[in-house]
């Protein structure tokens, strides 16, 4: 929640909502985006000009960000093709999982085939991309056609609203975006590493509850980045901080790259270490690689 600072006159303005979003780069960089609105326009905002996967939860607010263009002024070219859905099959399962939790067959079945679909994926990221993407066409393409298949028959059945009705339709109304992962080895089945970033954002809110502004939102969202981003690569985020601040102020604003998380322990390997344990004092930059 932001909670705005007081009018000029002593009051104090409502609270309202800001959303975070978070954005896997591949394996590389965990950004937080830090939106005052949850619209299609800021999220087709967001991903301006970019044309490649996008491995999202099917949430409403990306359809126009699939579809093409939510606003024509919000892309650099009229003819930028979209980016390419690809769902998440994480989410398709916890549907059918909370229907065969109420003890619904139809659930259950739907759940040990989503299952035999992760068992099946899960050994092949041993191997290389192009031998992968052999294996999928071979092993998971029968068993993505198996499931929508029985999807597509079971939704066919007269049956009331509710669970069984909900975990079908959302697998149907995604076939394709389910099925994507097929087209490019690269692509995962689901993405989970995105909602594990998410997670304490969702959990630490409870503690932090507020901020000040949208400028102190967007702030805590570039320390977000950071820290999810050391930890992706091993990184211990108190001593990254520290040893970047005694660093950066040395260091050449068109090389702050070599900075960030991915290149900081082969930046940091180049660096005086007697020079970095001072808590002060001048820092040798070496040349560029």
């Amino acid at each position: 929640a932001i909670q705005p600072t007081a009018l000029p006159d002593g009051s104090r303005q409502p609270c309202r909502k800001g959303h975070f979003f978070v954005i896997l780069a591949d394996q590389d960089y965990v950004f937080f985006e830090y939106q005052p609105k949850h619209t299609s326009a800021a999220v087709s905002e967001m991903f301006r000009g970019f044309t490649g996967y996008i491995q999202a939860d099917a949430n409403a607010v990306y359809d126009a960000l699939f579809r093409g263009r939510a606003s024509p002024t919000l892309w650099d070219e009229p003819d930028d093709p979209p980016p390419k859905e690809v769902g998440c099959w994480s989410h398709c399962r916890r549907n059918f999982w909370d229907a065969a939790v109420c003890k619904h067959s139809e659930g259950l079945r739907g759940l040990r085939m989503i299952d035999e679909l992760f068992a099946a994926d899960s050994p092949l990221w041993k191997l290389p991309p192009s031998k992968r993407q052999i294996l999928r066409q071979e092993k998971l393409a029968p068993i993505l056609d198996a499931f929508f298949t029985w999807a597509r028959r079971e939704s066919e059945t007269p049956r009331p609203r509710g669970l069984v009705t909900k975990a079908l339709g959302y697998a149907l109304r995604q076939e394709g975006p389910l099925r994507r992962f097929l087209d490019d080895p690269r692509l995962k089945l689901d993405n989970n590493a995105s909602e594990r970033n998410i997670r304490p954002i969702a959990t630490g809110r409870k503690a932090w509850l507020f901020f000040g502004s949208d400028d102190h939102a967007e702030a805590a969202a570039n320390l977000f980045s950071l820290v999810a981003t050391c930890k992706l690569h091993g990184l211990d985020p108190e001593s990254y901080f520290t040893d970047v601040i005694r660093v950066m102020p040395y260091w050449p604003r068109e090389r702050y790259l070599e900075l960030s998380p991915r290149f900081w322990a082969q930046t940091r390997s180049r660096l005086n270490l007697e020079e970095l344990k001072l808590p002060v004092g001048h820092i040798t930059v070496p040349p560029p690689e």
